[in-house]
């Protein structure tokens, strides 16, 4: 407990209310007040087109952290629904990954999870510290005041879940052993590819120097942008849309040009873009930093073009640069796993931790024995298949 901390008492407002009357607040509280608010004003679907939910803003001393409220519908990207990162998304991962004779009974389990968390009402569920990408970076949150915000939620929701995604002994240790105490449930979600130094780690390796080699003889140039109009801007979601959902998976937050906008101007991400001599994007990394880790949340390039021009290569080179460059920590998110190892990355096993205590036995039991047979099988499972 931090000195002087029981004399502050979280609040939650909507996105936009006057907090003159609060605390001073830290640079990150204002890119989180200004991120709610502006997608709230817009509407959440108009941000993020496969995200329905209700945004609130925690509060608490110079700390102000996305809160994210589901009532148990059911679809939807996983960033703010469970049942859709543990089931609809699984369904998916056993269309893509080669396991064998254990594609059968995998079915039929995922089949069993779907029945018995919608009877659980996964999705009636509160997140905290939400900023609804596909991972959130907890910056310097290490878990202080988190029992009275969690007292504060249970007051407000006692019918919800509490819930905290992109957990991991990496990024957020301390966080990690914060909800350990406080009673959280962990539940294994992915594994993540993170470098700890990308000098030591990958400038020397022979990728980095395929890598720049691959961009020089391209012949295209690498911007930083410091304005994005609207062109540029529905190129880069529709770039974005190619690989994340075309590529990978519907499940993941569509974002949108509004959106792409809206985080530029809040400074909330940095975009660097590779054009081609006709002035079109053909590469897009968009990077989010917090307490010095960065991690790419829009990534993008033109899926028609060959694969000899090597353009994913490129738009991964333009974001792991930046991170070095910056002296940052990078976390790279989860797939595409032997790419990441041969540039220097290592795997770590990422959680959500769920709040169950206030709910009724009947759910707390169903929710817990997932957890316990998830803890169990997935993790030995997300190292060998590189999940």
């Amino acid at each position: 407990m931090e000195r002087g901390e029981l004399r502050v008492t979280p609040v939650l407002l909507e996105p936009g209310a006057d907090t003159t009357g609060a605390a001073n607040v830290a640079r990150e509280a204002n890119v989180a007040r200004e991120y709610l608010t502006a997608i709230a004003a817009a509407g959440v679907p108009t941000m993020i087109s496969n995200v329905e939910t209700r945004l609130l803003l925690l509060q608490h001393g110079d700390r102000a952290l996305p809160v994210t409220v589901d009532d148990g519908q059911i679809g939807g990207s996983y960033v703010c629904r469970p049942h859709s990162a543990y089931v609809l998304y699984a369904r998916q991962e056993l269309g893509i990954v080669d396991i064998g004779a254990a594609r059968l009974p995998a079915s039929a389990l995922i089949a069993l999870f779907d029945r018995i968390l919608r009877a659980a009402q996964i999705n009636r569920v509160v997140h905290l510290d939400n900023w609804m990408l596909s991972t959130n970076l907890h910056g310097d949150w290490h878990g202080d005041g988190l029992p009275q915000m969690r007292q504060l939620l249970i007051e407000r929701f006692p019918r919800h879940l509490l819930a905290i995604r992109s957990l991991d002994e990496w990024s957020s240790p301390r966080l990690l052993q914060a909800v350990r105490d406080d009673g959280w449930t962990l539940i294994p979600s992915r594994q993540v590819w993170v470098v700890d130094d990308l000098g030591r780690d990958w400038l020397p390796r022979s990728e980095h120097g395929n890598d720049r080699r691959a961009l020089r003889r391209s012949g295209l140039s690498v911007e930083t942008l410091t304005h994005i109009g609207d062109a540029d801007a529905r190129r880069i979601a529709d770039l974005y849309y190619l690989l994340y959902v075309g590529r990978y998976s519907a499940l993941n937050p569509v974002f949108t040009p509004a959106y792409i906008q809206m985080t530029h101007r809040t400074h909330m991400i940095t975009y660097r873009v590779a054009r081609n001599a006709g002035g079109e994007i053909v590469a897009v990394a968009g990077m989010f930093e917090r307490a010095g880790i960065m991690t790419p949340p829009v990534v993008g390039y033109d899926t028609v073009r060959p694969r000899s021009e090597a353009l994913y290569r490129i738009a991964c080179f333009m974001f792991m640069e930046a991170a070095c460059d910056a002296g940052l920590r990078l976390h790279g998110s989860a797939g595409a796993a032997h790419f990441k190892k041969l540039r220097g990355a290592t795997g770590v096993i990422e959680y959500s931790a769920f709040y169950l205590r206030h709910l009724s036995p009947p759910r707390r039991f169903v929710i817990n024995a997932f957890a316990q047979i998830l803890n169990r099988f997935l993790p030995p499972l997300m190292k060998k298949q590189g999940l």
